[in-house]
């Protein structure tokens, strides 16, 4: 979808707002707020596309200027020894497995009158750009994000958007998902009656849908949960406890049941657990994360009970739940028939009725469709790179010198590990998720090359007039 010249207008703009920012913020604070505002204002769901160049959209616009102001305005930093581990093999596989999947699927499928055609190399090369630029924000987090101090600018600019945010989204809230349509020209979730819920509105502004804008605004209450933790202003005009009530009650007029159950437990995780105890639930949900084909194909996850209890709760919910499990155990079966690289993009992954040659699939989960379109490499580079810092930070949790900062890598690992949960039913992966995921992955392994470099310096010790050297 193309937007309006408002919406051209603003993408055309952002670089130079990524430049302001780079000029007169921290490296840190510019590629938190290029990404987290391009996030909030970028209209979603929209692009220009020009040929022989991947699409100019929410996600890619933010990414480069990220990396560009990057390169261009941070002080250079010490070189350290380059390592190849696991990160760069699931990261070269996140960018080169779309190539190798284009190779192997060049031949056309006709199915029930509907044709499809074979993916070649244009089309894999184009995909091999798109993932490219995807994952500049993750190289960014994980390159310059790499200090535990960092985590307080991350959830600060997270308190503060969620209170800028809440203005638009009560305005919606109260007037129905209007802004988008106003400013730049159309409607980004998939229906006006999608966003209806309890006899209102959910609010959208400038992201996908209402699910999307809810799920932010959950981070924002986890986010301002742990400043009243540590009992520090994220604003100067309030307390902790005014935001974090002033947040949660914007979060249930969402109307989204998921999110506002992710609020409730993690808010009161960050608010009461300890903080290795935050890790460990973020290690257990990126397990799940990971691991959610597998349980899936092998039928270990309770569905039927799922949805019986969902049913008792709502009937409209359960019938909507039934339907996606439905899917995805069809989608998934299609999917093992090209299990290592998939089907290739362009609808190839979606399954065609023989007779009628309609296509009645419902692909919302982001694992699903990476699994059907670049098979489980593609999957497991994916969702590996999301869960991997969650896995690094737990050894290296206990380097972390102060508790107010353990409070707040605890609370980022919790953000991310539910960010990777939340794409089983949906697909709603940003450029501000990957910055996450590369900051956690670069303080991990900045953490455990400190505490190396510590334990190998020599120690300096007094004894009497003479000083003896310890190694």
């Amino acid at each position: 979808m193309t937007p309006n010249w408002l919406g051209i207008l603003v993408f055309a703009a952002w670089p130079i707002v990524a430049a302001y920012l780079y000029s007169h913020r921290t490296i840190t604070e510019a590629t938190v707020w290029t990404l987290l505002g391009a996030l909030l204002v970028l209209p979603a769901g929209a692009s220009i596309k020009f040929e022989m160049i991947p699409a100019i959209d929410k996600n890619s616009v933010p990414n480069i200027c990220t990396f560009a102001g990057c390169m261009f305005a941070a002080s250079p930093i010490k070189q350290s020894r380059f390592r190849f581990g696991l990160c760069e093999i699931l990261l070269i596989s996140l960018i080169v497995s779309p190539l190798v999947t284009s190779l192997l699927n060049n031949d056309p499928i006709y199915i029930g009158g509907s044709f499809f055609p074979g993916v070649g190399t244009y089309d894999g090369i184009s995909a091999v750009i798109s993932q490219l630029i995807l994952s500049l924000s993750f190289i960014v987090g994980r390159r310059y994000l790499q200090d535990p101090k960092d985590n307080a600018v991350i959830l600060r600019a997270l308190t503060v958007a969620g209170l800028a945010y809440s203005l638009p989204m009560l305005f919606e809230v109260r007037m129905s998902p209007q802004l988008s349509s106003w400013l730049y020209g159309y409607l980004p979730t998939t229906s006006f009656v999608a966003e209806m819920r309890y006899g209102g509105f959910r609010p959208v502004v400038f992201m996908g849908n209402g699910l999307i804008v809810a799920f932010f605004m959950m981070t924002c209450v986890v986010a301002s949960m742990a400043h009243l933790r540590v009992r520090k202003r994220a604003v100067r005009f309030a307390a902790p406890s005014a935001v974090t009530i002033y947040l949660s009650i914007i979060l249930v007029f969402c109307k989204t049941a998921a999110a506002i159950i992710y609020g409730a437990v993690l808010g009161m995780l960050v608010r009461f657990a300890r903080p290795e105890t935050q890790i460990r639930v973020a290690l257990l949900l990126g397990c799940l994360a990971l691991s959610y084909p597998l349980l899936r194909a092998t039928d270990i996850i309770p569905t039927k009970v799922m949805v019986d209890l969902a049913r008792s709760i709502d009937p409209d919910r359960a019938q909507s739940l039934e339907l996606r499990f439905d899917q995805e155990a069809a989608l998934l079966a299609h999917a093992s028939e090209r299990f290592y690289f998939g089907w290739g993009r362009y609808g190839r992954n979606r399954i065609i009725t023989e007779e009628s040659g309609k296509d009645d699939s419902v692909t919302d989960g982001l694992w699903i469709i990476t699994m059907g379109q670049f098979g489980i490499i593609g999957f497991l580079a994916q969702f590996g790179l999301l869960v991997l810092p969650i896995f690094r930070a737990f050894p290296a949790f206990k380097f972390v010198q102060y508790p107010h900062e353990k409070i707040f890598l605890a609370a980022i690992a919790l953000i991310l590990a539910v960010s990777a949960i939340d794409q089983l039913p949906n697909a709603s992966l940003s450029s501000w998720t990957w910055l996450l995921a590369g900051s956690l992955l670069g303080q991990s392994e900045a953490l455990r090359a400190k505490s190396r470099d510590n334990f190998l310096k020599p120690a300096r010790v007094r004894n009497g007039p003479s000083t003896v050297i310890i190694k």
